[in-house]
């Protein structure tokens, strides 16, 4: 491979001339350009690819993932992010990933072709304490790679002490929604609990990834994908409350397979909760 010199602080960095041969998919296409932007910027360490690419999953309808390793801390500081994204395409808007918890992410759209771009800024210190391991785009020196292959990547485990210590009140919060009649407030509590306990379980269950609602319609068993279903509620009393007992089944089934004998059971909550909401099903 041919190699071109590059001066960076005072330093000779030796970069590979070509990088990498993307097939041509738009994602790709995307990743390529901005390689070719980075590739000079002696700021940045390397570029990476996470979510779908890593699994080969990329459609037509997937965003990109992309890590930017830079030396300098950049993720936290909105300004300097959005400096750095609107050099990569036709950019329209960005915004930090607060509302995730993660405001090292920039959340960007682009246009020509309209693509949802997640960049998470990071420094090479903080590309240690990572969940997956990325495909490595470009890098110095073999720096990505240096510290992908000397360390773990650790997907956080599904804590069920956790979920036990919250599954029966947030049960006695949405029966009480019920009987209120806020059946909207009660329909976003079911989206909750399928998205906080149901599928992350269901997903152990299967033995894959606890991820959230990604790809469940793929991921999961016909049987279990069945199962998530009959928690989905209509706007209507009945529907919800089926949806609710739906749920709580679910839950205990998942309970009974999954957890061990250390898990402390909230039986006096899930006593008094599903007494409640015996309570408020019977109530017109």
């Amino acid at each position: 491979m041919n190699r071109a010199p590059c001066k960076c602080r005072g330093l000779s960095i030796v970069i590979p001339a070509a990088i990498f041969i993307f097939s041509q998919t738009m994602q790709k296409e995307f990743a390529q350009k901005v390689v070719e932007v980075i590739r000079n910027d002696s700021r940045v360490v390397g570029l990476a690819a996470a979510g779908s690419w890593i699994t080969n999953e990329l459609d037509e309808y997937s965003d990109l993932d992309l890590i930017l390793v830079t030396g300098e801390k950049i993720g936290g500081n909105k300004e300097k992010m959005l400096d750095y994204a609107r050099h990569f395409g036709d950019f329209i808007s960005g915004f930090t990933g607060e509302h995730v918890a993660e405001p090292r992410v920039l959340i960007c759209l682009y246009d020509n072709p309209l693509l949802h771009v997640d960049i998470k800024f990071i420094t090479l210190p903080e590309l240690y304490d990572r969940v997956e391991n990325p495909v490595v785009l470009f890098e110095r020196n073999n720096a990505l790679t240096q510290v992908i292959q000397s360390t773990k990547a650790v997907w956080p485990p599904v804590d069920y002490q956790w979920i036990e210590d919250r599954f029966w009140t947030w049960v006695h919060y949405i029966a009480s929604k019920v009987g209120r009649g806020e059946y909207f407030e009660t329909i976003d509590g079911l989206g909750f609990m399928r998205a906080m306990v149901l599928t992350p379980l269901l997903q152990v269950k299967s033995k894959t990834l606890p991820r959230g609602m990604r790809k469940v319609e793929k991921k999961l068993s016909l049987a279990d994908l069945e199962n998530l279903k009959i928690t989905v509620a209509r706007y209507d009393r009945v529907s919800i409350i089926r949806a609710l007992e739906n749920s709580i089944s679910i839950y205990k089934s998942l309970r009974r397979k999954l957890f061990t004998d250390d898990i402390r059971i909230q039986s006096k909550a899930e006593k008094k909760s599903l007494e409640y909401l015996k309570s408020v099903k019977q109530k017109k």
